[in-house]
């Protein structure tokens, strides 16, 4: 039962990784779109674009992590 709470608590985190990659690529497209429409405006849109990609993979590497210490020690204590 204790390596099964484990486990889900290890794909929850995992979960997190998958949203950060899903959130990145939208947001990478429409900023492709907004550089089409306005590309006087690249630069701009290439700074805030930069940011919220690093926020974002912040946050996958912060789950990542997680999922990793879930895994190694408290599997290791189950």
């Amino acid at each position: 039962m204790t390596l099964g709470i484990i486990a889900i608590g290890a794909g929850i985190a995992a979960l997190c990784g998958a949203g950060a990659a899903l959130g990145m690529g939208n947001a990478t497209g429409k900023a492709v779109e907004a550089i089409a429409r306005q590309p006087e405006a690249s630069g701009k849109i290439n700074s805030s674009l930069m940011f919220g990609l690093i926020m974002m993979e912040t946050c996958a590497v912060y789950a990542l992590l997680v999922g990793i210490l879930i895994v190694f020690i408290l599997g290791a204590k189950a």
